[in-house]
């Protein structure tokens, strides 16, 4: 007698999570304190493979605290673009050292990328759009191929295209938690002092939103925090977040008028 049939292997090509998973994840854990939610998240398995996206910027020692006391090992991604202050680098470094972490991976553009749509290095100031897709969107979708989610430090106080910032969505096929969307600059602040920790050498200068050093300008007075970047161009967001998907009655223009 010939063997059983046996089931044809497949590979899964779906996405792991969807926008019903995300507005169930935002309702299991609305009020939830962050460090709670993240222990529930990452210990248990909650949100499947995960990573850390990290810039090392201003306010980045917040996440990366919360992130270490649950799991030092979690992978962080950094992106060098090759355009990145020196004072984020030793920032970087000076962080991975206080904090324990034990997988921080640095992103790089693809070398023969660079040498054909960029090779002078100024694209920054003629094509912001096209330098950030080749130095910080391709290189982070390409590194975040192995993983379900990624974890953001992105809040919702630091500029009006991320005021209604919740903390779980799915952008790119891939669920994006954003664990301070709720957090202030009072909680932010209060968090460094209470845990001691170091702040990144540029932001006493007035840089409260970091990036590559071509795009990033001091931030003024009264203006949103993250109004440094890209200053004269049309542009809020580098590309890495994008739009992120949502049922149809989470849109606000199908709400009921009363």
């Amino acid at each position: 007698m010939g063997d059983a049939a046996r089931a044809i292997d497949r590979i899964t090509v779906t996405p792991r999570f969807t926008a019903d998973d995300a507005a169930r994840l935002n309702a299991q854990f609305e009020g939830v304190p962050v460090p709670e939610m993240l222990r529930a998240l990452i210990a248990h398995g909650l949100i499947g493979r995960a990573a850390v996206v990290s810039s090392f910027g201003a306010e980045s020692a917040v996440l990366l605290h919360l992130i270490a006391q649950v799991n030092p090992d979690l992978p962080v991604l950094f992106l060098n673009t090759g355009k990145i202050f020196p004072e984020t680098i030793a920032y970087r470094d000076l962080l991975i050292e206080r904090l324990g972490l034990t997988d921080v991976r640095t992103i790089t553009p693809d070398v023969d990328a660079i040498e054909k749509q960029d090779s002078t290095g100024l694209r920054w100031s003629y094509d912001p759009d096209g330098c950030c897709e080749l130095r910080k969107v391709i290189p982070l979708e390409t590194a975040l191929a192995e993983f379900d989610t990624s974890i953001s430090g992105r809040k919702g106080f630091q500029s009006k295209t991320r005021a209604h910032l919740q903390r779980f969505e799915i952008e790119k096929g891939w669920l994006k938690v954003n664990p301070l969307a709720e957090w202030g600059k009072p909680e932010l602040d209060a968090y460094f002092e209470a845990h001691d920790l170091p702040r990144h050498p540029l932001e006493a200068q007035g840089y409260l939103s970091i990036g590559c050093a071509p795009c990033t300008s001091v931030v003024k007075p009264g203006e949103d925090p993250r109004a440094g970047r890209w200053r004269g161009w049309e542009k809020v967001e580098c590309g890495i977040h994008g739009e992120p998907i949502t049922r149809p009655d989470d849109n606000p223009a199908n709400d009921p008028v009363f």
